[in-house]
């Protein structure tokens, strides 16, 4: 059993509202409203990419279904661009269903093609981590296809650390897939951890909005 984190200290957090090359970035909570611009730009990473284990792009439907179903527990966050355009998203899901991990989440990011490299991916898990310690999550992993240069890089620098790979583990494209796990703690150890808060209880707390509230 792992013990409590010496010397813990949290990444430093920036602003909720980013600024890349293209202007400002606007961050705020999904709805099912969301769910075709989430499917357009989830699509190619299932269809052109390994970066999704899925074979088979998803429609607005089912994304919205998923939209509702992750919101039912954790955030799922959109940015969008100046223009008010849908541009990446950023969600935390279970780690797995046995009750002895629910203090974990897993993350994953999403950036239209168009805006990769901008520092969108870095603007939504910005705002993604404190959330989930609003809620009382204490980790966040992540799994990415490997090689995934600009992932690992992206993980890496938010504090991420490699703990190991699934070698060979999923088969798409005509080869073989490893997938790499990586690790965030996201708030020191609790001897006695109490459950994490549902996402309708954090949302009440007052240091809620000012997590997720735009700023200059």
């Amino acid at each position: 059993m792992e013990g409590p984190i010496t010397g813990f200290r949290a990444p430093t957090i920036g602003p909720r509202v980013g600024v890349c090359s293209d202007g400002v970035l606007s961050i705020r909570m999904a709805t099912t409203n969301d769910a075709r611009d989430i499917a357009a730009i989830y699509r190619p990473y299932v269809t052109d990419a390994v970066t999704s284990f899925e074979v088979e792009a998803p429609d607005a439907g089912e994304i919205a279904a998923r939209v509702e179903a992750v919101l039912a527990r954790a955030p799922w966050l959109v940015c969008a661009g100046p223009g008010g355009e849908t541009i990446g998203y950023a969600y935390a899901s279970r780690h797995h269903e046995r009750a002895a991990y629910q203090w974990s989440v897993d993350v994953a990011v999403y950036i239209h093609a168009a805006h990769h490299r901008r520092g969108v991916g870095r603007a939504l898990y910005e705002t993604l981590f404190p959330l989930l310690r609003l809620q009382g999550f204490y980790v966040a992993h992540a799994g990415i296809t490997l090689p995934n240069a600009a992932s690992v890089g992206l993980h890496e620098s938010l504090g991420f650390h490699p703990v190991g790979v699934y070698p060979t583990v999923g088969w798409k494209f005509g080869a073989w897939r490893d997938v790499g796990w990586w690790r965030l703690p996201l708030q020191e150890l609790a001897t006695t951890p109490a459950p994490p808060l549902s996402l309708a209880e954090a949302q009440a707390l007052p240091a809620w909005p000012a997590a997720l509230r735009a700023r200059p």
